[in-house]
């Protein structure tokens, strides 16, 4: 019995056998003798052409062949006499699985990105969401391994939560209250009602979690999804993502520093590698300097610069910015690009941040104005990273944590892990839809992520 195969198996075997495929038709057309069609299963980028002979098949049975079909064909594998493709399939049975008709989307024209995102079930039938998406799944096999390589151990944080880890307020809460009618007591919500019994939010991050597992086994990192209530409606937010966010005990910021390019290095190789179709198609059609931004991560060390040397450098720019920096200012998407572009012509380290722009948990430096905090800038893109020393001094960290208005009993556990056995360690956060869009060279965060959550869509 002849069983089935990927398309990918296919065109990697040697001719001259018979198989069975199964694919959506990408395009198909017909001459006085035989008809094709390209059709495509996903499992890799490149099409397989299967030749209908028009004396076997009927043009009753060929009419099913339409952009967007599922189809059946068995035949033999031979050597193409064409261009484009070193085999095909010389059909000897068709089947239409799925059928289309005349009002599918998705006909061979070249479509907006804008167009194709109002149709997430649809979108990842074309070249480029499918390439994207190929490329997500080898991008996540490149984190897991660079980490398993470097000791690291992978944990799962709690995705609901009872703390605010940016101090931003940018939170989703969580309740089982009906809205409608939300349980009061002296004109406040009555919590005593609710699941938890206290209020409870989707994570902004996983790093206080994962600390106390890194201050236990040394190294460990999660890789799952964080919420953001931020209103912002620009091509890198996002309301759900995936952040990468290793916590290593007994790592300072240079050896943090040095780790975050270890870890770029290895997902631009990896990627690279196995991804070859991938790239070559998103140099080709979105990013034509893919390619020398591989080698830019690969080859070259990164730049680093203090925060301090950073304004120095904006304000001789000043003239060719829309906004100069002064003492305090966070930096802009425009800083950021001009430092790692301009600048540098590579991705850049920036640290040594003034602690009033910076989260409570980075430790101070002797200073007592900056932090051990570290920011990843690349070119085009802008920020990539964000990480620091966390401070481990619980003095300084309760201190931090009042000038910030926090709660320090909803903090309890994590300043308790200042008062035993307390330890220096570091961190980083590392957004992987913009690291993916990075190394695709895709300008808008929804056109990475499969089904996107923005500020006001629902994707």
């Amino acid at each position: 019995m002849i069983t089935r195969e990927s398309i990918r198996s296919v065109l990697q075997s040697e001719v001259g056998r018979e198989t069975v495929v199964f694919g959506w038709v990408r395009t198909a057309r017909a001459s006085r003798n035989v008809a094709f069609a390209a059709i495509n299963d996903g499992s890799c980028a490149e099409n397989l052409q299967v030749v209908f002979d028009r004396e076997r098949f009927s043009d009753d049975r060929l009419s099913g062949l339409l952009t967007g079909a599922c189809v059946r064909a068995a035949g033999a594998v031979v050597q193409s006499p064409g261009q484009g493709q070193v085999m095909e399939l010389h059909a000897s049975t068709l089947e239409i699985v799925g059928s289309v008709d005349d009002a599918y989307p998705l006909q061979k024209k070249r479509h907006s990105l804008e167009f194709l995102r109002s149709m997430t079930h649809l979108r990842p039938r074309t070249n480029t969401f499918a390439n994207v998406f190929r490329m997500r799944h080898h991008l996540c096999l490149a984190i897991h391994r660079f980490f398993d390589e470097e000791g690291f151990f992978y944990i799962q944080p709690p995705l609901i939560t009872s703390s605010d880890a940016e101090g931003a307020g940018e939170t989703f809460q969580v309740t089982s209250m009906p809205l409608t009618a939300v349980p009061m007591s002296e004109g406040r919500v009555d919590f005593s009602h609710d699941f938890f019994r206290a209020p409870a939010f989707l994570s902004v991050s996983a790093q206080l979690e994962a600390e106390p597992l890194a201050l236990a086994l040394g190294k460990v990192y999660t890789f799952g999804p964080t919420f953001r209530a931020d209103p912002s409606d620009t091509r890198t937010h996002a309301a759900e993502f995936w952040m990468i966010e290793p916590e290593m005990a007994f790592f300072d910021l240079e050896d943090n520093m040095n780790l975050i390019e270890r870890f770029m290095k290895y997902c631009a190789r990896y990627v690279a590698e196995r991804c070859a179709h991938e790239v070559e198609f998103f140099q080709t059609h979105y990013e034509p300097r893919l390619g020398e931004r591989y080698r830019t991560i690969v080859e070259n060390e990164f730049g680093r610069i203090t925060y301090k040397e950073a304004l120095k450098s904006l304000s001789e720019a000043g003239a060719n910015l829309e906004t100069v920096p002064v003492w305090g200012d966070d930096f802009t998407s425009e800083h950021q690009r001009h430092l790692a572009g301009n600048v540098f012509g590579r991705p850049v380290f920036v640290t040594d941040f003034p602690a009033c722009i910076k989260p409570f948990y980075m430790r101070v430096n002797d200073d007592g104005e900056t932090v051990a905090g570290v920011d990843l800038f690349a070119p085009v893109v802008g920020e990539l990273v964000g990480g620091s020393q966390r401070e481990e001094r619980l003095e300084h960290l309760e201190r931090r944590a009042r000038q910030a208005g926090m709660n320090l009993e909803t903090y309890r556990w994590y300043l308790e892990l200042r008062r035993w056995g307390t330890a220096p360690h570091s961190g980083f956060g590392l957004g992987f839809d913009r690291l993916l869009m990075y190394l695709t060279g895709m300008e808008n965060i929804r056109d990475v992520i499969p089904y996107p959550r923005a500020f006001g869509k629902m994707y």
